[in-house]
């Protein structure tokens, strides 16, 4: 029986003895989503700063993980489909820490031909060969055989954002990025540089008036003391100054303070004194959404307005070079129109046709680019299926890249207010990153932002050495 197909013992079909098992690693979104299900939102249980296991104390989301491992081999395996559950007794004896695998047992010691009830003793020992829970469970065995194909598993969000902390969390082994951050004259601005150095990411070089910014430190409680500032008049100043410390190689990145975007990207693309490169210029969000399987590249939703084949091209390249030092050796490009087929009314499709014929001829390389995509196939394997779509970049891309910015930000801003993501805004193609946040970003944003200026500023492209969570 292969494991697609579940088939059930019947009642005269048990012997006592007969046993089951199943092997199961405890990760953080089983703390998460159970947590969730149990009402129990401590910080014990969902703070992945803390010690991130679940013991005896916490008895809600712990009982509920393991019951459910013994209540998924009692369905499923033994007796299987058709069973009644009457009940469990199960006592928890050992720490279960996230990372750690467990094996769960039951065992057939009793039988009720009047109920055909059936008790399993129940036990589960964790990877060091320790036990860690002991007990018993009842059930009414199935009276009728059943073979069926065993059902999809459903599809869980529980709104997790753990691929930005790991993202963060690897940065710790790498050194303190000098930035060179433009008028940071508002509360959010000038606390995000802060907490991202005090999280070590960055070495923060605060370019703006000097008065005004020890003002709104004394205001906000914000401590300056050992961070270098450079007094500059007004907005205007501070963005020639933050690009002119990068020109001079005493900031290897750029932040955007409370300036407007517009301000600071007219410096970084004067062709006297700014930091062009023979790449365009463009943006991109690293995006975890919580109801995709990995990160997700949305490209360009701030920088180019209606961009010509030329320009996506190096919108292309300039995603394709940050997946790749974010550690995707070979990143899935999906070029997104309305629609799947091409079409010569409709220039992106033939923009897109283009696009993989460049990647083709080896004008844009390092990844696999597929398009047109209408955006369901692009993301759904399914509703690719479906429409007879056969592409290895349908349903998996690491890169979307969307057909002008009113697209772009559509939909990055869907994403983050209809699915709860978060996206780490970056400028590319310059001579070093520039970090772009905005005052609506949680705090996690912000820090992963940096993050991806650190990573892009400290690795070489393609090294491989630091990669976020797929």
């Amino acid at each position: 029986m292969t494991l697609d197909i579940l088939q059930n013992r019947c009642f005269d079909e048990i012997n006592i003895g007969d046993t089951a098992s199943v092997s199961r690693t405890l990760s953080l979104r089983d703390v998460q989503l159970f947590a969730a299900v149990s009402g129990d939102i401590s910080p014990t249980q969902l703070d992945s700063e803390l010690d991130r296991q679940l013991g005896p104390s916490d008895l809600a989301a712990h009982g509920m993980w393991l019951g459910a491992q013994v209540s998924g081999l009692l369905g499923n395996q033994l007796p299987g489909p058709g069973t009644v559950h009457s009940g469990q007794d199960l006592e928890f004896l050992a720490t279960v820490p996230i990372g750690e695998q467990v094996t769960i047992t039951i065992t057939a010691t009793a039988k009720d031909p009047a109920s055909r009830r059936v008790i399993f003793d129940c036990r589960g020992v964790n990877g060091r060969g320790e036990t860690i829970m002991t007990g018993t469970a009842r059930v009414i065995a199935p009276l009728v055989k059943v073979t069926m194909e065993r059902p999809e598993a459903a599809q869980v969000s529980i709104q997790s954002h753990d691929r930005f902390e790991t993202l963060v969390e690897r940065c710790a082994q790498l050194p303190a990025v000098p930035v060179a951050v433009a008028h940071p004259c508002d509360e959010s601005s000038l606390g995000a540089a802060l907490q991202a150095r005090r999280e070590g990411l960055i070495e923060p070089i605060l370019v703006g008036p000097l008065v005004r910014l020890r003002a709104l430190a004394k205001e906000h409680g914000f401590d300056l003391s050992g961070v270098q500032i450079e007094d500059m008049p007004h907005s205007h100043a501070a963005a020639f100054r933050a690009v002119e410390l990068v020109r001079l190689g005493k900031a290897a990145a750029l932040m955007k303070g409370s300036l407007h975007t517009d301000e600071l990207m007219a410096e970084v693309v004067s062709r006297d004194t700014g930091l062009r490169t023979e790449r365009r210029i463009t943006h991109a969000f690293v995006m975890d959404v919580p109801t995709y399987h990995k990160p997700l590249i949305v490209t360009d939703a701030a920088i180019n307005i209606a961009p010509d084949l030329d320009t996506k091209r190096d919108i292309c390249q300039n995603a394709i070079d940050l997946a790749r030092t974010l550690g995707i050796a070979r990143p899935k490009v999906a070029i997104i129109c309305a629609v799947e087929g091409i079409n010569s009314r409709m220039v992106c499709t033939t923009d897109a046709a283009s696009l993989c014929k460049m990647a083709d001829r080896g004008q844009i390389t390092g990844a696999i680019l597929d398009g047109p995509l209408a955006l369901d196939n692009a993301i759904s394997k399914e509703a690719a299926r479906i429409k007879k779509i056969d592409s290895i970049v349908a349903g998996d891309p690491d890169i979307v890249v969307v057909p002008d910015l009113a697209a772009g930000n559509i939909l990055a801003k869907q994403l983050t207010f209809m699915s709860n993501a978060d996206g780490a805004g970056i400028v590319l193609g310059a001579r070093v990153p520039i970090i772009l946040t905005s005052r609506a970003d949680n705090k996690r944003t912000k820090l992963a932002s940096c993050a991806v200026a650190c990573l892009m500023a400290s690795a070489p492209l393609g090294d491989g050495s630091t990669t976020i969570g797929g």
